[in-house]
């Protein structure tokens, strides 16, 4: 089942900075646990709370968090077990945690508890130790651009209602202490675009304008996840945390 929640991005966001020593491990855990409510994870051995599960598995050897923006046809960041990858694209997003010659796949799910509780719980399984093949942070951003373009494009020539992006000014998706300075541009714009998206209006088109702004928007949709994943790489493809 699809959340809409960027929790998986948040996490790994703020896992990696906690793993490469910008922030603390409570701050870390707050900030995730602020963008969706508690947070629990459960594997075959029983279920702990997110807090006591990153402890556990820095000692592990947690090297490093990876997001995944999977679609049907376009299984962005995953490498694998066919499980894993249908859970991740059901939910459209997962995380995978990366060890010293193994990964952890963890997909996210509403957890709701009574009537008051509400938050999110991580299902860990599997998940191949394959390296996806994802953008590099400069490529992204130019293929971002591009995509933007083209989109403002078809969408400004399609006649009707609610044409354009919505004004996004409260997005608060912000990338965590330590990433670069692009990163944090590419991450804000893509996490603003991505909201747009989900946003879109297509009341009151035609066919033919339906299958113009719908070709637009897939194009603008494929690049800003791309764009999203490499922005939250990015701290590991500087140099940290390290595996």
């Amino acid at each position: 089942m699809r959340i809409d929640s960027p929790i998986s991005a948040t996490l790994v966001s703020w896992g990696n900075a906690w793993l490469a020593g910008h922030v603390g491990l409570d701050e870390a855990a707050d900030r995730v646990e602020r963008a969706a409510g508690p947070q629990v994870v459960a594997d075959d051995a029983g279920e702990t709370t997110l807090r006591a599960f990153l402890v556990d598995q820095r000692i592990e050897g947690l090297g490093s968090f990876r997001l995944a923006l999977p679609i049907p046809g376009d299984p962005l960041g995953l490498t694998g077990p066919p499980a894993f990858n249908g859970s991740a694209i059901d939910a459209g997003q997962a995380v995978v945690a990366v060890y010293p010659g193994r990964c952890l796949g963890l997909v996210p799910a509403e957890d709701r508890r009574g009537s008051s509780y509400s938050g999110i719980r991580w299902t860990a399984c599997e998940a191949s130790a394959a390296v996806p093949s994802l953008p590099s942070l400069a490529e992204a951003e130019q293929a971002l651009s591009a995509a933007m373009r083209s989109a403002t494009e078809a969408l400004l020539g399609v006649d009707g209602p609610a044409q354009g992006f919505p004004a996004l000014d409260t997005v608060d998706d912000a990338l965590a202490p330590g990433y670069p300075g692009r990163a944090h541009r590419v991450g804000a714009l893509s996490a603003r675009l991505a909201l747009a998206l989900r946003l879109a209006d297509e009341r009151g088109l035609t066919s033919g304008q339906l299958a113009t702004r719908g070709d637009a928007l897939r194009e603008l949709d494929r690049a800003v996840r791309r764009a999203r994943v490499a922005a939250h790489h990015a701290i590991v493809e500087s140099g940290q945390p390290q595996t």
